[in-house]
């Protein structure tokens, strides 16, 4: 039973000052995701970044390392938890939405089906923000009580090379990638036969190139 809740005794049950948790179900560390929103130490925090560490020695454990942040408010926890520890997942909203303009600092969302507003501020968006280009679709926005907090990008997004070296010509060419800026400021490493002006597929995920987009 939940320990919160008024036993018939307590007829004047003291209130709960912090926002009440959506609804959540269990996850083992091993099974957590990068944009996962998780319950942790009575509140909500989206994971943004794992780290795994192979066990020191015989017998040792897997360790995950969470780097992550309160929802809402952004502030920032760094924890660490066995493979087979268990965490539980928030179940949050969840609204197809499509990116449509920057106010200031914040990133705009439309939802997809009745065009309402998600403005998601910087640290919301975390490191998403070198993945999203004007009208990309495909997204969703993470609501808790109407309130986005977070936002989920597609796998992979289309992104334009704005400056990379030149492909080497004849025998002094490599099969090494090269550095290519793109247009949302990341920098990642392409292809030797990637070109400025071109147009390539990143894994929103790892952050590396998968593809030439057209």
């Amino acid at each position: 039973p939940d320990s919160r809740l008024p036993t018939p005794d307590s007829r004047f049950p003291i209130p709960d000052s912090r926002p009440p948790i959506p609804d959540s179900h269990p996850m083992r560390a091993s099974e957590i995701k990068k944009g996962n929103v998780v319950e942790h130490n009575g509140g909500v925090y989206q994971i943004r970044d794992i780290e795994r560490s192979s066990p020191q020695g015989r017998g040792g454990n897997v360790r995950f390392r969470f780097i992550m942040y309160s929802v809402p408010g952004g502030n920032k926890l760094d924890a660490s938890f066995d493979a087979d520890d268990e965490l539980r997942e928030v179940d949050l909203t969840r609204r197809q939405a499509t990116f449509s303009y920057k106010d200031g600092d914040a990133f705009v969302f439309l939802d997809d089906e009745d065009y309402t507003p998600y403005a998601l501020d910087p640290d919301a968006v975390g490191d998403a923000a070198g993945y999203i280009v004007d009208g990309l679709g495909g997204c969703y926005v993470a609501l808790i009580d109407d309130a986005p907090v977070a936002v989920q990008l597609p796998a992979s997004v289309a992104i334009e090379v704005v400056d990379t070296p030149p492909e080497l010509k004849g025998g002094t060419a490599t099969k090494r990638p090269k550095p290519a800026r793109l247009a949302t400021g990341i920098e990642i490493m392409v292809p030797e036969y990637i070109r400025t002006g071109e147009r390539v597929l990143v894994n929103t995920t790892t952050g590396e190139y998968a593809g030439r987009a057209d």
